[in-house]
């Protein structure tokens, strides 16, 4: 295996998909590190266990019927290992040890023996001071789409990146157009909130884009966003978006999986011309994150 990733939607090779084995305790409310995982906490609706580990593996299912060699993370008792999508991250053939926040920093060892088996012209660790999960970087060809908090912002949990890591992204790759995004911030209200980049915004296709324009904080942003996607522009409502409409997941440039309950999302990416694979992963959206989330791709044609 080649680590090769230059875009979100070329055929998928090789994943690390993320497990639901033994995620730990029910958090105390104040516990909770984003605000929709409180909300669901707080509604007695926290997720179970087993029916994430029961929609995981479907979708890991999917992914292996499909031709996709699956990779796990070793288990870790305790601990939640769902999202392996902001603990590293690939851009061409480098792969990226992210600074996450200290609440996750454990979830990293389940992947270390990806991580090692590097030379270190293929691996770079994030340097300390700089602040990114790989929810919040999307590659788009010669683009790299970052999220990020203001100064203003960094102290919330559910400030992930800082504008260190877009200048950071800017020096390794001279060549690309390296563009920063900055995201709405709410410790309180997941209906205010945009905790990564996907969660607001995923390229499908060859240029096609779901978005949810309000997710960013200034407008001029969403413009830009315009003028790079062209074809097909499928705006989300707020609710979408806390649904997570965005954060779908691309097999390859025309086959997409989506959650059953995305009816009208759906019917539209059929209508332009997708197939799409729809399965349930509503317990694990409780944890904020959907496919793109738990996905960590090392390898696309």
């Amino acid at each position: 295996m080649n680590l090769s990733v230059s875009n979100e939607t070329s055929e998928l090779k090789t994943v690390v998909l993320g497990i639901a084995n033994s995620f730990g305790a029910i958090p105390e409310s104040n516990e909770c590190i984003d605000p929709k995982t409180k909300y669901f906490l707080e509604n007695d609706q926290y997720p179970l266990e087993d029916n994430c580990i029961l929609e995981i593996e479907k979708f890991c299912n999917i992914l292996i019927d499909n031709g996709v060699s699956v990779i796990r993370p070793k288990p870790i008792k305790n601990l939640n290992q769902i999202f392996t999508r902001d603990i590293a991250f690939v851009i061409g053939n480098t792969i990226f040890e992210a600074n996450t926040i200290n609440a996750r920093a454990k979830e990293k060892s389940g992947i270390e023996n990806i991580l090692k088996n590097r030379n270190e012209v293929n691996k770079i660790k994030i340097p300390k001071g700089i602040k990114v999960e790989g929810g919040d970087v999307i590659v788009n060809d010669n683009f790299i789409f970052v999220g990020y908090s203001n100064k203003r912002d960094e102290d919330l949990k559910v400030s992930r990146t800082n504008m260190k890591a877009v200048s950071f992204l800017k020096e390794v790759f001279p060549n690309k157009d390296v563009i920063g995004f900055e995201l709405i911030k709410n410790d309180y209200d997941p209906f205010k909130n945009v905790l990564h980049l996907d969660c607001t915004m995923q390229p499908i296709g060859n240029n096609d884009i779901i978005i949810y324009e309000e997710g960013f904080k200034r407008k001029s942003d969403y413009s830009k966003l315009k003028e790079i996607f062209n074809k097909n522009f499928i705006k989300v409502s707020t609710n979408d978006m806390f649904n997570g409409f965005p954060n779908i997941f691309s097999i390859n440039s025309n086959k997409i999986v989506s959650d059953t309950t995305f009816k009208k999302l759906n019917k539209t990416l059929k209508e332009i011309g997708y197939s799409v694979e729809e399965t349930m992963y509503r317990e694990i959206s409780k944890f904020g994150g959907l496919f793109r989330c738990s996905t960590l791709p090392l390898e696309r044609k």
